[in-house]
């Protein structure tokens, strides 16, 4: 994790001497009369922050963690590494009827308001489909 720490860091300072070689530029530039660009200049910016935030929080997770990983040790084993991810459904149909319900309800913000209605009806119907998929049929328990 503390490689991950100094990339993040890496990155903000990168995104950050890059915002000012990008403000320096657009004001050399005679092409938009000698003015800041600030669509770019805001978006390299917001970027360098988003990399010290992501650096900042994954900094002190690790410091509370008060150990150290797997992948910060020289001696340590792929074994060492994998923990248990949670449990995942093989084979369940709902994740996908959840995901295309949900691609219908964002298609309805862009073609036609009624399409959202039946996307968000789709949308109740897979994500309870989703919760209590173990509640009924052959895997009930």
């Amino acid at each position: 994790m503390k490689a991950n720490i100094n990339l993040f860091w890496i990155l903000a300072a990168y995104c950050l001497v890059a915002d000012i070689a990008y403000i320096i530029w657009s004001l050399v530039d005679q092409t938009h009369g000698g003015t800041i660009e600030w669509v770019g200049t805001i978006g390299i910016g917001l970027a360098g922050i988003l990399a010290a935030f992501i650096a900042f929080y994954v900094s002190k997770v690790h410091s509370a963690q008060g150990a150290e990983l797997p992948e910060d040790r020289l001696d340590a084993n792929i074994d060492d590494g994998d923990a248990e991810q949670g449990f995942f459904s093989p084979w369940s149909w709902w994740p996908v009827m959840l995901s295309a319900a949900l691609a219908l309800m964002f298609l309805g913000l862009a073609v036609g308001v009624w399409i959202s209605f039946v996307g968000a009806a789709l949308v109740l119907i897979g994500l309870v489909g989703w919760v209590y998929e173990y509640y009924r049929g052959n895997f009930a328990h």
